[in-house]
């Protein structure tokens, strides 16, 4: 395990300014913007603003203010911030983000759980920006919940911890919850991970029936984008990997229709925090291989088997993808302890809503009975 510190070349950057630069731009349907992919005005504003107006400094030092470290684990370089929570026994709490999301989604709210006792694991996902390396092993949701519990219980030495996530996020949090129960001491998730299987629901109560209906037209017109990363990413990896322009066009198309915003996505999120998450995927080269989570789930069983029965939190925003009912979620869930339905907020909830989503998860952890511990001296 050693320190880190991010710091991207400057020719990296002058490289990425020459290809804006040469931004070759698409024509558009004539029709409504956003009804057929991303903005052509908005990606013009957004390209605008990288090349002459973004400070990737400032975000770099940003994330460069919170302790970083490195451990190999299972072959991967595991990249993760481990920050020290306020109080005399702070909860140690595990957050993981998703896709297209990076460690930079937390910023706004690892001073509010620091503040409210809670000592803060944060890694980025293997395969996705700072725990990428090219040629190392791609990790299935299963693969990476195990290596997110040998870096709590073995490398830092968390005897008991709680665990958080949205996205992707919240598959490794309840395979976690399923898998090493022992380690947990409870649950909390921002999406509920049910399989998105319409067939699963053979006598639907009224909630159940609207919930399958918002699901299969979901999957028709908004699931495009799981089929080509989940059995071509290779493909779609070259194009990506090559274009600033695209890797932005492809983030930012989710950063509208998964936000809480009428229009325009820089009513949920500012133009800086897209272009933040943007660069540093931009900066890694990791797109590639963050499709690999959907390709794993695509060719193989669903990554959560229930019931889970530790103590589970959901906290439903109202743009969320998806939002099934709690009757669903408790078939797999077995001991739900808190469901919140909150006013506002989107998919990218610690970025949208991060007093309320830090408020719910303190509630959660704190009103346990039996609090988490770690041992000292293993410490990062």
């Amino acid at each position: 395990m050693h320190a880190f510190r991010l710091a991207v070349p400057q020719a990296a950057i002058d490289d990425l300014h020459q290809r804006l630069d040469r931004t070759l731009w698409p024509d558009e349907a004539p029709q409504a913007p956003w009804a057929y992919g991303t903005s052509l005005a908005f990606m013009r504003e957004l390209v605008h603003d990288w090349r002459h107006r973004h400070d990737w400094r400032a975000t770099e030092a940003t994330l460069n203010a919170w302790p970083q470290f490195k451990t190999r684990i299972d072959g991967i370089d595991i990249h993760f911030l481990h920050v020290q929570g306020r109080g005399p026994a702070p909860k140690p709490l595990l957050l993981s983000h998703g896709w297209p999301g990076s460690v930079l989604e937390f910023m706004k709210l690892i001073p509010l759980l620091g503040d409210r006792g809670f000592s803060l694991v944060v890694p980025s996902l293997p395969g996705y920006t700072l725990s990428f390396q090219p040629h190392q092993p791609r990790q299935s949701l299963a693969q990476i919940g195990a290596i997110f519990d040998t870096l709590m219980h073995d490398r830092l030495g968390y005897t008991r911890y709680g665990a958080q996530g949205g996205d992707w996020g919240s598959f490794v949090t309840a395979w976690l919850g399923a898998n090493r129960p022992e380690h947990l001491s409870g649950i909390h998730l921002n999406l509920m991970p049910l399989q998105r299987d319409p067939a699963m629901f053979t006598d639907p109560s009224p909630a159940e029936r609207r919930y399958v209906e918002a699901m299969q037209a979901w999957l028709k017109e908004e699931g495009g984008y799981q089929a080509i990363q989940g059995t071509r990413p290779q493909t779609l990896a070259y194009a990506l990997t090559d274009s600033p322009v695209g890797l932005a066009a492809w983030i930012a198309e989710k950063y509208r229709a998964w936000t809480d915003n009428t229009g325009d996505p820089r009513e949920a999120l500012t133009m800086d925090e897209m272009l933040g998450n943007i660069s540093l995927y931009w900066y890694t080269r990791c797109i590639g291989a963050s499709f690999w989570p959907y390709y794993a789930r695509a060719h193989g069983p669903w990554p959560i088997a229930g019931p889970i029965a530790v103590p589970t939190a959901y906290c439903e925003f109202p743009h969320e993808i998806l939002r099934p009912p709690r009757e669903a979620a408790a078939r797999t869930f077995t001991d739900i302890r808190r469901w919140s339905v909150m006013a506002r907020g989107g998919h990218f909830a610690a970025l949208e809503q991060p007093v309320a989503l830090a408020a719910d998860i303190s509630a959660f952890f704190h009103g346990l009975e039996a609090p988490a511990q770690a041992q000292p001296g293993n410490l990062c």
